[in-house]
Parts: structure tokens; sequence; C-alpha cells
């Protein structure tokens, strides 16, 4: 491997150009590559961010011998076979979440990372956020005593996006249960494990599209309550309860920089700035992984992705979600 890790961005739209902004704050990455399937997509990215190597498709991209990981940041649906394709070509993988539309895509993507010994992971970026590390630390120690209650909501008003976008078209997984109430399922997660009980219900659009969802994960002596949704906004604070306080991440939760500690009557706030917008974090993770031979994260391992996978699929059945391609 070259002294820089070599990244190539597959699907350059909004979210990989966030991503990018914070790739170019770390030292040992570079962007060497770029495909869309439209090569004047890819041909604009590069000459944004002056990337050298630039495809108009994607298999050209993991062909090439130009990157040694990619960050794929297309619509969900297309996940898991962009994921396989480039593990197979032996290039390690930063797949944006959810990695799989389902459970089963997830496991194969899994599969190919072990059959091809090459580097997967979810693009989690809130598991590497400072603050919920930290959080997640103090829970761990017993600071707040036995956790009981979580609340956790991700919502903004999306309705006007158009029919054809990622956010409200059923043949690109559209929905907010996998484009965002992923963080509060993921947030439940990480700090009680897999429910026993998990009860949802969703409000759909005309075109079949989840727009809204409530749901309460029942653990054996605690709960969490959680929301998504595209209907409106909500506060997005994250408030984790336990027998002897309480801590607070601030709005935005999953991209917090602080939190609040509530014990013994006291009321206790934390800083924690963040470097770059908070991808920044994934990609240090992504890095090390690499340098060290890996195919997993041990922060965000595959099991954590299938398990996670096995939740939205969860609340998905509760609800009635499915999606064209699925039938």
């Amino acid at each position: 491997m070259e002294t820089k890790i070599r990244w190539g961005i597959v699907g350059p739209g909004k979210i990989a150009r966030k991503f990018v902004s914070d790739l170019l704050l770390v030292d040992d990455a570079e962007v060497t590559a770029v495909a869309s399937r439209s090569l004047q997509r890819a041909q604009e990215f590069a000459e944004e961010y002056h990337v050298e190597h630039t495809f108009g498709s994607y298999d050209e991209l993991f062909q090439s011998g130009t990157v040694d990981v990619v960050y794929i940041a297309t619509p969900h649906n297309f996940h898991k076979e962009l994921s396989v394709k480039a593990l197979e070509n032996g290039i390690g993988v930063l797949c944006e979440k959810p990695m799989g539309v389902s459970r089963g895509e997830v496991v194969e993507q899994v599969d190919a990372s072990k059959s091809n010994n090459a580097f997967l992971m979810e693009a989690m970026w809130s598991r590497f956020n400072p603050s919920i590390q930290k959080v997640k630390q103090l829970v761990d120690e017993g600071v707040v005593g036995d956790l009981k209650y979580i609340h956790a909501d991700f919502a903004f008003y999306g309705l006007d996006k158009g029919l054809d976008s990622r956010l409200l078209n059923p043949d690109l997984a559209s929905g907010s249960i996998l484009d965002i109430g992923i963080y509060p399922i993921f947030l439940s997660y990480l700090l009680l494990g897999m429910p026993n009980e998990i009860m949802a219900a969703s409000k759909f659009h005309e075109n079949g599209t989840e727009l809204q969802t409530s749901m309460i994960f029942n653990y054996k002596d605690a709960q969490a309550m959680l929301y998504s949704g595209f209907t409106s906004q909500s506060k997005m604070e994250a408030e984790i309860s336990g027998t002897k306080g309480q801590l607070f991440l601030k709005p935005r939760w999953h991209e917090a920089d602080g939190y609040t500690l509530v014990k013994d009557e006291k009321t206790n706030k934390f800083s924690l700035p963040l470097t770059g917008i908070g991808y920044y974090y994934e990609i240090l993770e992504v890095n090390q992984c690499l340098r060290e031979n890996k195919i997993e994260s041990e922060l965000w391992s595959h099991q954590n992705s299938l398990d996670l996978s096995e939740l939205l699929d969860k609340v998905r059945e509760k609800c009635g979600v499915t999606f064209p391609f699925e039938t």
C-alpha cells in the first residue's frame, strides 16, 4: 500500500461531497478516483476536488487498480451489488448506511468480504462520533446506573422532494426507516443490544412510501422510544436515562459535539468539538483497519451490521413496508 491510502468515490452526489470535504482533512488519505453512471457527473466531481482518475462506469473503477478502498454513496438499492463487485476485485469498501436493503443483502456483502479477504464496513459514522463514544463509555461504566429508558428521534420535512427522489421513490428503497430511522435504532442497539420485542406503526404516502414511523423496543428491563419521519421536523435530542442519572446528546444528536450529564441534582455540560462535519472519524477507523490488514472494524463489525439490518427488517415487517424490487 502506498504512503497515502487511495480512496475512490462511487456515486458523486451530495453525501459524497460532504464525505470528501472531511476526507481532505485526513493526512494519510487521498481521493484518487471517482465513478458515476454519468461520465459528465464524474468529471464535474473530479474537477471540483482535483481527482486524477474519472470513470463513466463503476466496473471500470473497480478494475482500474487506482484505489485501495471505495466509499459507496449511491441510493440504498445499489449498495449490495456494488459492494460485492468492489470486494471481488480486492478493494476495501466503506458502504453508506444502510449497508443493504435487507439482512439477506448484508449476508451477501459479509460473505464477499470474507471470501475475498477484503475490508468491509457500514458507514455508520455516528458510531465513531466522540460524544457518542463517550456516552457509551459512561453507560458501560454504570455512571447513570442501570439503563432503563432511551428516547431518540430523527425527522425532517421531506415531502417537498420529487417523487423520483431517493426519499420518495419506492424503486430506490424510499422511506424514513432505512434513511434516517436507522439512527435511533442504531443508538438503542448500541446501548441496550437486541430487543426482546418490537412494536411499530407507520404512515404512508399514496405511492406506498413509508413517511413516518414510531417504534418501541422492549428489553428485559428497559424500553426505547424511537421515531423517524419526513412529515415534519423533530427536536432530535437523545435522552439516555438510568437509575442514577441521565445523559443527553444535544441536537442533532447523531452528529453531537457534546453531551450533558444530569446526576445528583447537578447538570454538567461537556463540549467535544468535531473535526470537519463528523465523517472524519470513520475515515480514520477505515484507514487504521486497512493498515492493519483487517477485513472488519471492531467498533462497527460485520455482526453489528447484520444485527442492525435484522432490526430494520423487523420494523419494516411490523409496519408492512416493502419495495417493488423485493416482490
